[in-house]
């Protein structure tokens, strides 16, 4: 019998998972997964927790391979020398191959008084700690949502149904991703809603207070709970272990998703940086990361040359509250084209999105090797030219760079 090869995965979010479920494709590999939580969260149906209209959890049982492993715990150092990583209960794991899939969370608000006023919702428990202050909060007190992208869009859309005054401040542009035509579909569905959208240079928030958000322009606005989903970051595991990073903290790799600094650890997910040209963070692409990911170690094992990573993108899906939303369509490349789906069969495309996004992890458990995913068009071209440009740069005499 063949030796075990011991594979582990940091992190059981949709990268995580469908890596896990995908090494399972041969008997000799055998998978731990280590993540802090118990149960599987669809991080996409986190706004939905905050409204009560889903928990935004499903059972590890229904979305993991019988032959992975899963532990309960978190990992506070990765020791790439010596092929370990540390847990918080004190236990220390080895691996023949690291699969970093962390993930992302909310990135650290830099405005005076968010931290200790706003409620971020980019984890489990953060929208958990949010879900019954909304509760015990009057449903006439206005409720105020910083940031607009599909989070702060989804989490207002979804109070405002329910009755609740809530002012959406963007920042600057509702729906940055959106072609004009969605977003002009996105405001008036918001509108509809009752919902109050402040855009432009005078809609930053300056400061958060407790009961109150203070705007670039100077006005103040009352504000019985502020939602914060302005942004997102990554854990600093990785560089806290010292492997290079991007500038965010995703982990830098090669196009096979390898790391830079050691062969034996591979990234997937919101927490890859591929030749620091990382992809949109989204379950979009978490799953075909995660999936290329688990390609790139088999392909090792096998002494096979991995192939780089190819993922084209569809668009991108917001639900607008449970009856309506919008499916902006994209080309592969992620640009966004004029075209979009909305009202009651965007949403039913939306909730459709969700349900398949786990069907297509459990599919994975059963059958491993079986996800497939679209292929873009310019990323190879994307990288070239970027050579050229840095080539071209460090030949330049210094006066002219």
């Amino acid at each position: 019998m063949s030796e075990k090869i011991d594979v582990v995965v940091i992190g059981g979010g949709y990268a995580g998972v469908m890596a896990a479920n995908r090494l399972t494709q041969r008997a000799e590999v055998a998978v731990t997964v280590i993540n802090p939580r118990a149960r599987f969260v669809e991080r996409i149906r986190l706004h939905q927790l905050v409204g009560g209209t889903d928990d935004a959890v499903t059972e590890y049982s229904e979305v993991l391979a019988t032959g992975v492993r899963l532990l309960v715990d978190a990992v506070t150092g990765i020791d790439a020398a010596g092929r370990t990583v540390a847990l918080a209960g004190g236990d220390t794991i080895g691996y023949d191959y690291l699969i970093y899939a962390v993930g992302s969370g909310s990135a650290a608000p830099r405005v005076p008084g968010a931290a200790e006023f706003a409620y971020p919702i980019a984890s489990l428990e953060e929208a958990q700690r949010l879900a019954p202050v909304l509760d015990g909060t009057a449903a006439t007190a206005t409720v105020t949502v910083v940031g607009a992208g599909p989070t702060g869009i989804e989490t207002a859309a979804e109070l405002a149904e329910q009755g609740r005054a809530v002012t959406l401040i963007c920042g600057d542009v509702l729906g940055p991703y959106l072609h004009a035509r969605g977003r002009r579909a996105v405001a008036k569905r918001l509108t509809a809603l009752g919902v109050t959208i402040l855009e432009g240079s005078d809609a930053k928030v300056v400061e958060v207070t407790e009961d109150a958000v203070r705007l670039s322009g100077g006005h103040i606005l009352r504000s019985a709970v502020t939602v914060w989903t302005a942004g997102f970051g990554v854990p600093d595991l990785a560089a806290r272990s010292g492997l290079r990073t991007d500038a965010v903290g995703r982990l830098l790799t090669d196009e096979t998703l390898t790391s830079i600094d050691d062969e034996r650890i591979v990234a997937a997910g919101d927490s890859a940086a591929p030749s620091n040209l990382p992809f949109r963070m989204s379950c979009q692409a978490a799953g075909p990361l995660g999936a290329h990911a688990a390609d790139t170690i088999l392909h090792r094992i096998t002494d096979q040359r991995p192939d780089p990573i190819d993922l084209g993108f569809a668009g991108q899906c917001i639900s607008l509250g449970r009856h309506a939303g919008v499916f902006q369509f994209a080309d592969k490349d992620d640009a966004a084209k004029w075209y979009h789906l909305g009202g009651r069969p965007g949403a039913k495309l939306k909730e459709f999105v969700c349900g398949h996004t786990i069907k297509q992890l459990a599919t994975e458990a059963r059958k491993p090797g079986t996800h497939t995913w679209a292929k873009g068009d310019q990323r190879a071209q994307l990288l070239r030219d970027r050579t050229d440009t840095d080539a071209a740069r460090s030949a330049a005499p210094i006066g002219h760079r």
